[in-house]
């Protein structure tokens, strides 16, 4: 990978940076509740089933789509308009030409620094299949 990739525009990104761009969050992986009258959409502290809740990565990446068939992948076209995107989403951060925060492993030089920084969904997110009603599972917290 280049020096410093994450500095270029999303769309001059190999494959391999693009994928390292992801900062392991795993915010971008808890159900969303979207207000069918309002399209305002709602966070909830339930995880996808195949996010490591510990780590902020999905547990089964390269075949997701077969056990989650509506999960998104990001491209550099589709990030634009993405908008339930978390604002801290170094994706929707490079999108929008912002840098990174220093807490981002690529800048801090750690994986651990964006769990430290309470930033991931380390410690405050349930697993879907113990959730039960995800409405019961709204958060009032920006994402």
């Amino acid at each position: 990978m280049r020096e410093k990739f994450w500095e270029l525009p999303l769309e001059a990104l190999t494959r391999e940076e693009w994928e390292a761009l992801c900062d392991s969050c795993g915010k971008c992986c808890l159900h969303k509740l979207e207000d069918a009258e309002t399209g305002e959409v709602h966070p909830t502290n339930v995880a996808c089933k195949l996010l490591d809740r510990r780590s902020g990565r999905c547990s089964n990446y390269r075949v997701r789509r077969t056990f989650v068939p509506d999960c998104v992948r990001l491209n550099a076209e589709n990030v634009y308009k993405i908008d339930w995107l978390p604002s801290t989403c170094a994706y929707r951060l490079r999108a929008g030409g912002k840098p990174l925060f220093e807490w981002h492993y690529l800048i801090s030089g750690s994986a651990e620094t964006v769990h430290e920084a309470q930033i991931s969904v380390r410690g405050w997110t349930i697993a879907e299949e113990d959730a039960g009603d995800i409405e019961h599972h709204m958060v009032d917290r920006d994402l």
